[in-house]
This record gives C-alpha cells, structure tokens and sequence, in this order.
C-alpha cells in the first residue's frame, strides 16, 4: 500500500484504493483493472463472470440466517477521466498515479486521483473480501468506459444480474442520496478545412492554460471559464485589427471535461507582432478580470516558435472555424424550474483538434428534459451546418426519473438517520449515472446512489475527504446489514 494511504481508515478499503492507483485504467483500457477484481474473486472462493464489453460481476451468498432477504448489487465503474497539468509528464498507460495528501484530502500529483470511482470501485472490493459483515446475497457490477460513452452500461445484458435493488457508489457527497440524473447525448462536428501557401513568416502560439477545468455537468454551474471557447473570442476579436493566417486551433482533451487549456498557432507580420501581443494581453486581462473569483491561475501566453511545415488555413476556412467555435453552446442554458439550483439544460464545447482537411469539434450537451436535449442539439446542428459542417449525433443515454415512493430510498434514509442522528440530502444531479441505463434493462429495479466527498472531479485538482470515505463505509456496511 502506498505509505500516503497505509494509516487511512477503513484499511480494507483504501488497500484496495491503493493497488487500484496502480494499474492503468483510463477510459477503453479497464481490463488489467478487471482482472484484479477477478483475482480477489477467485482469492475469496467468489464467483464471478466477464461479459464481452468487459463488464465484470461478482457473487457473494449470504451470511448465514439471511439467505431469503431480496439480492443487493452494489455497481461502480472500472475506468477514470485521466488528465494531467501540461507541465506534470506522466503516462496514464503505465504510469500509477501518485497520491498526496493535504490535511483531511487525498488527491494526486498533476493528474486526476481516480477517486471517481475508483473509491466505490475499492468499497465493493472491500466488502467482498470482509468476512466480518452481516447481509444477504449480494453482487458486485463493474461497468466499462462509464466516462466517455456509458458503454458498460449500454452493453450490458438483461440476464447478467439477479438482485432487485441496487446500490449505485458513484455520487460525490457524503449525506447525499441522489435518486435521478440527466440524460445527455454528444455532437460529434467536422469542419471541412482548405489550405494556402503561407505569405506572412513569423510563427507564433497563442496559449491559455492554467483553467480549472471540472466536471461538464456537475461543475457548468461554477462559471468556470472555458479555453477552448474563450481562446475563439481572442481570435475573434483579433480579426478585427489584424491579419493573421492561422495553421490550427487544439484544446480539451475529454467529452465530459470542460475545456481547461487550448492553443492556436499562427503566422503574422514581424511588424504587427508586438502590437498584436499587446492586444492579445490586454484582451486577456478583461478576461481574468470576469473570471477573477473562479480562475485565479488562468494564465495567457503568445510566443515565437519556429515554422514548421504545415500551411495556414485559407481566410473562408479560418473564419468558419473560429466562429463556429465562438457560437457553439457552451455552459447552463436553463435551469430547473422546480427544484432549486439543479441545473435542467446545458452543453459543454469540450474538444477541438485540427488535421490537414479537417477540425473535429465535440459538444457533450446535458438534461433532465428529453425535449430540451433534443432542442440543444439541434441548436449545435444547426449552427455547424451552417459553417458548412457534418455532424454525427449518436443516440445518447437516458435519464433517471426520481422514484419519490422507492422503498430502498424510504429505507436507507432512515437508516441513515440512525447512524448519524440526521436525515441525508436527497436530490438529483445534473450527471450522468448508469442507472437510467440500468433502470432501462431491469424494469422495477430500485435504486439508489451515494459515495464520499469527491470534489474537483475530471480535473487534476480533484481530491476525495478521508473523514467522508470512513463514513460512507459505516453507512454502507450498516445499510447492507439492516437490508439483509
């Protein structure tokens, strides 16, 4: 176990949190993370199986006298959102993330820590190998790539599980149930791209970075800048004064992160430049100025860098392109109108990436509303057909309508206040969660999320609270005891 991690309690737990920070397991590379789970299987006489995706499931009977109370699964996910700082230099497909902690939180060096949700993912494992727990029969879901396209979830099979109640660990605070989510859907845009001989000489990097970033629905309500949007104002405005031939535009790196550094390179005028890089700082300062509460590290940067081969962009290509990335939704765009401060609508310009005839952008748009989806999305249709674009919308995932009479919620609330003497939060988020999928493929299925303080999560800033972790377990353990 790492020594960061040895004197956490619940032992159990975070030695599984500890050899799962060892192994690579990113979005689409979850079958070494699996195999583990497998081993601890095998290790505890458990039986388990592995479906086509990689979803992976694990039973554990009863303890003796609750063999007849209904079945439990207890679901995570396998992968983790894996972004890093520019200046951090660690490879996600081997390199174990490192873990630090400051005071009562744990978090990583430069990278994202994988405490979503890789924490539920070590609770389940704990749970299994715990020999001292009362509760009934129980299965344990790992689901693959949750994180770019729920693809476990979609995949799964309608006869892979028994149980009728399920526990969902992948929510981010502690006294919080969380009993429906968003559906959500992505726009997949390429822009067409022509070229030209260059005519101007000097090269230089257009840079933001040092943007929080976070989570592109629970953290849209942050007003936390994006680069990607706010580096196509810079050029936008830039046009205006002066020429520039621009080679390509790069920023964001995850569907479901926003944006949290961008470039762009371009050729100008040896004349022009200086007063150009005025413009562009002062351009800046307006911006950190808005942004000053949330983006207190966001940083510019515009410098000389030696001509490569690439040709710019003709000047119809150039502007199509930084328009479109200037008028894409990005950010709320309406919210609930009964439940106070949940978020029902919103879109996230999450990546941009330039080839030689082609930029692909990606839009990840968000709602609790099927209508209001719909609507978003042909808003981003329509304004990149407009630019002479092809979109490719795939069918999305569905929502989680909030079940106000579920038995389980009824139950574990009071158990809850039991334990700690108070009633848990009960609301629900704008994410997305497996369950809707889930709910989708076993009908009448009650369920429930919950999970440890996480916060910052899909950023590199991302941290879990050690005091949350002993809590959540407490509760899940005493829970699986009063269901049993």
């Amino acid at each position: 176990m790492s020594d960061v991690l040895a004197k956490l309690k619940p032992a159990l737990l975070w030695k599984h949190f500890s050899e799962i920070l060892r192994i690579p397991h990113c979005s689409g590379n979850e079958r070494a993370l699996g195999d583990y789970i497998i081993s601890v299987a095998k290790k505890n006489g458990l039986s388990w199986d592995r479906d086509r995706v990689g979803n992976v499931v694990v039973a554990k009977p009863a303890t003796p006298g609750h063999e007849k109370a209904e079945g439990v699964i207890l679901q995570g996910h396998l992968d983790m959102v894996c972004e890093k700082n520019s200046d951090i230099h660690h490879d996600f497909s081997k390199d174990p993330i490192a873990p630090e902690m400051s005071g009562d939180w744990v978090h990583a060096k430069g990278t994202t820590l994988g405490s979503d949700n890789g924490i539920g993912v070590a609770a389940s494992l704990a749970v299994m190998e715990d020999q001292t727990l009362a509760h009934g029969p129980l299965e344990f879901l790992f689901t693959v790539d949750e994180e770019t396209g729920l693809t476990g979830a979609n995949r799964l099979g309608k006869k892979f599980l028994r149980g009728t109640r399920l526990l969902n660990l992948d929510s981010e605070e502690e006294g919080t149930f969380t009993i429906g989510c968003s559906g959500g859907g992505d726009s997949e845009i390429w822009l067409p791209l022509k070229r030209k001989r260059r005519r101007l000489k000097e090269l230089y990097r257009v840079r933001l970075f040092g943007f929080r970033g976070g989570h592109s629905g629970l953290d849209i309500n942050q007003g936390r800048g994006n680069a990607v949007r706010l580096l196509a104002r810079l050029l936008c405005q830039a046009e205006e004064k002066f020429k520039f031939e621009l080679i390509r535009i790069e920023g964001g790196n995850k569907r479901n992160a926003i944006a949290r550094e961008a470039s762009a390179d371009l050729y100008v005028d040896r004349s022009s430049a200086k007063k150009m890089q005025a413009f562009f700082n002062d351009a800046f300062a307006k911006i950190q100025n808005e942004f000053k509460v949330v983006e207190t590290e966001a940083q510019f940067g515009f410098e000389k860098i030696a001509p490569g081969k690439d040709n710019p962009l003709t000047t119809d290509s150039q502007t199509r392109l930084v328009r479109l990335l200037f008028t894409l939704p990005h950010g709320v765009i309406s919210m609930h109108p009964e439940i106070a401060g949940l978020v029902e609508t919103s879109s996230n310009l999450a990546i941009v990436h330039c080839e030689k005839t082609k930029a692909q952008i990606i839009c990840s748009s968000r709602s609790s509303v099927a209508s209001a989806l719909t609507a978003v999305r042909q808003n981003i249709k329509a304004a990149a057909e407009l630019a002479g674009a092809r979109v490719n919308q795939t069918g999305g995932y569905p929502g989680w309508e909030p079940n106000l009479q579920s038995v389980l919620v009824k139950r574990l609330g009071e158990v809850y206040q039991k334990v700690f003497g108070k009633e848990p939060e009960v609301k629900a988020v704008h994410a997305g969660l497996e369950c809707g999928i889930i709910g989708e493929k076993y009908p009448g299925m009650d369920m429930i999320s919950f999970g440890p303080t996480i916060e910052h999560p899909h950023s590199p800033e991302e941290r879990v609270h050690t005091g949350s972790v002993e809590k959540f377990w407490h509760f899940l353990t005493t829970a699986l005891s009063e269901l049993a």
